[in-house]
């Protein structure tokens, strides 16, 4: 731990400046928050679990602003808003979760995989149509708990219920019930888990994916026992715990499903709040790397899933669900928490801004199944075995993708829940750089306001203002990217002579005031990566930001319901005129190798800063407010495949053709039609 006294005096001022007028301020680097004492005011982990080293915030306790809230009001007023009129699972005649006795239609996981995320976009952007439609679900789900505790519909599979879609709609009273503080959640998910606690073990979680899935039942009885203590519900966890599919193997995985990777790989480190052992923390790092030593040597933060990750099926053309990001986004969020370690957070970003946004069409009225690094055509073909799905599984569909059509819709408000976090000293983190607004409780309970203004990823400082009445003492907290050397910090203009290490947290100690000012300036470089496994190719990187080439888009309007994937299903009232699928093709070339100096890789790119957007939204090819000159050469052999796909990498070295070219990269969430992992001709 590194401590740095600032009298903001000395050289740094001009002579005029006094130590007198200058605050004092204490910044260390400490590798994560200590958690010898607790949070007073936000629910923590009771003993004995261990203790959190951060605590998430009630939903509706950040207000995001900049590129985030246009993210969210786009998600409102497209899919994520107007699912209800497309989704046959929607439909409120005959639905099962809407039946008090859980009979109907529509059962499983696709009315609570979107009402988790929809409910939360209402509660955070404090949209009274939203919130009203999302208690019209969460209150029939009240109303459905039998005399014995089980609730919502009864799905059984070979004598054993199914209790998967029940997990999900746990997440969505847990939210409710911290934005609404309605009394009856905490009663109805006691009943429900003495339910779980009688039910034999060869009847609990024996279904593919609730075994699978274990973890999200075994988070849900932990939030409900630091609520209430009762020490029977960890009986009931290491029930859950010993019930669920074992993902604490050295060298394996329970099933190579790409949701269930990123979804399943924290339930070690969920269990391990209760165990202790260590090893049951490793086990859920171990499975991080396991998947991506092989299947995850490329760009964005995910791996090769497509459906399913396959031996031999390793190149970055290969993909991942829009249900594998925002699961894996969750994980993250969640692992951060646990654990307080800032990787959690750097991997986090890697998905949030170059993997996840290409998965949806700007205006989010549309998304595809399967988005990779490299793709140069998202249409309605079939293109298996080049992928492990047989469908038109890479075009922009809004009526398709049965599961991501419903579970996409948490990942932009689950990551504006985490933008901010009480941390154990009865301080504040920002630990997920955006523009935003947090009221919260700080030091003995005094309620304080931070506005924090950026352009992050875009843009390299972070300016937090305090709003608070008269003074207040306690720790803020901010997370140093891996990648961020040379941080600078400034208090209300005046810089801070503080040494801060990349990769752990700055705690600012401070009476604070009203008005007082602190400004992050983390300096972006070009980078680059190289992936031996993958041909020795090489992305390149721009502090968080990963870069594609630019690439001409070309989008043909298709009839969605003609190309929806084959288990796809939508009310009969649907109409297709308003919601149009898209293919999307390459207008100009793709196949081209980086021109780049082995020796000093950043001396072949040249960075271009943009005028930013009037819409508020940066995630286009024509809106991208950085861009990265190159050059590059084209490679004749790398081309359309017998798959119809981007042919896998060439060789190392790849031949190229012809003279160098100037290039444009941009950042990869940008690109829906992209190559990120490319080439490198020396």
């Amino acid at each position: 731990m590194k401590t740095v006294r600032n009298l903001a005096c000395a050289v740094l001022f001009t002579a005029q400046a006094s130590c007198a007028s200058a605050p004092a301020v204490d910044i260390e680097t400490v590798a994560r928050p200590a958690t010898a004492t607790a949070n007073a005011h936000y629910t923590g982990n009771r003993a004995p679990l261990q203790p959190l080293h951060f605590v998430k915030l009630p939903v509706g306790s950040i207000q995001p602003d900049g590129w985030l809230k246009e993210y969210l009001n786009r998600q409102r007023d497209g899919l994520t808003g107007q699912l209800g009129e497309i989704s046959a699972w929607l439909q409120k005649s005959g639905n099962a979760w809407l039946s008090p006795n859980g009979k109907g239609e529509y059962g499983w996981e696709e009315v609570p995989y979107w009402l988790k995320g929809y409910a939360n976009l209402g509660y955070i952007l404090n949209d009274e149509k939203i919130i009203a439609e999302a208690k019209i679900w969460l209150e029939a789900a009240l109303n459905s708990q039998r005399e014995d505790g089980y609730f919502g519909p009864w799905i059984e599979k070979r004598g054993k219920p199914d209790l998967w879609g029940n997990m999900i709609m746990l997440w969505c009273l847990q939210s409710y019930y911290e934005y609404s503080g309605d009394q009856r959640v905490i009663p109805f998910m006691t009943r429900y888990f003495r339910w779980q606690l009688a039910l034999p073990d060869d009847l609990f979680l024996k279904d593919y994916w609730e075994n699978s899935r274990g973890g999200d039942n075994l988070y849900s009885v932990y939030w409900l026992y630091n609520i209430t203590g009762d020490q029977w519900l960890l009986d009931l966890a290491g029930k859950v715990h010993r019930n669920t599919a074992n993902w604490r193997q050295d060298t394996g995985l329970p099933n190579w499903h790409n949701v269930n990777i990123a979804q399943c790989f924290r339930e070690p480190a969920t269990w391990w709040m209760q165990s202790r052992d260590s090893a049951d923390l490793h086990a859920t790092y171990n499975d991080f790397w396991l998947i991506r030593r092989t299947f995850g040597q490329v760009p964005g933060g995910m791996f090769g899933g497509d459906e399913n990750s396959r031996l031999g099926y390793i190149d970055p053309r290969q993909g991942v669900e829009t249900c594998g990001m925002v699961e894996q986004m969750a994980s993250d969020e969640m692992l951060l928490r646990f654990t307080g370690d800032p990787f959690w957070a750097d991997h986090c970003e890697d998905v949030a801004f170059n993997t996840y946004p290409a998965a949806t069409m700007p205006d989010f009225k549309s998304l595809r199944y399967i988005t990779s690094p490299n793709m140069v055509t998202a249409d309605g073909k079939n293109h298996h075995p080049g992928i492990d799905n047989r469908g038109p599984f890479l075009m922009m569909n809004p009526f398709s993708s049965r599961c991501c059509q419903h579970n996409h819709t948490q990942g932009w408000p689950y990551y504006a829940e985490h933008l901010w976090l009480a941390t154990p000293d009865n301080g504040l983190a920002a630990v997920l750089f955006c523009a935003s607004k947090v009221t919260a409780k700080v030091a003995g309970g005094t309620e304080v306001r931070i506005i924090e203004e950026t352009d992050y990823p875009f843009d390299d400082r972070v300016r937090m203002r305090m709003e608070v009445r008269g003074e207040v003492d306690f720790p803020l907290y901010v997370r140093i990217p891996a990648w961020a050397g040379n941080v600078r910090f400034t208090l209300n203009d005046r810089p801070v002579d503080a040494a801060v290490a990349a990769g752990a947290y700055a705690r600012i100690s401070r009476t604070w005031k009203d008005g007082d000012v602190l400004t992050a300036h983390f300096p972006m470089e070009v980078s680059v990566r190289r992936w031996a496994v993958n041909r020795n190719s090489i992305s390149v990187d721009y502090g968080p930001l990963t870069f594609s080439l630019k690439i001409d888009e070309q989008y043909e309007k298709r009839d969605s319901k003609e190309t929806a994937i084959g288990d796809s299903r939508w009310q009969e009232g649907a109409d297709a005129t308003k919601w149009p699928s898209w293919e999307i093709h390459a207008g100009s070339a793709w196949n081209y190798g980086l021109l780049c100096n082995a020796a000093n890789p950043a001396s072949s790119f040249t960075v271009v800063k943009k005028a930013w957007p009037k819409d508020n939204f940066p995630f286009t090819v024509e809106n991208a407010p950085v861009e990265i000159k190159a050059k590059g050469r084209k490679i004749p052999s790398w081309g359309i495949d017998r798959f119809d796909l981007c042919a896998v990498l060439p060789d190392d070295p790849a031949k190229a053709a012809g003279p160098p070219e100037d290039i444009t990269l941009i950042p990869m969430g940008a690109a829906r039609l992209r190559i990120s992992s490319f080439p490198a001709l020396e």
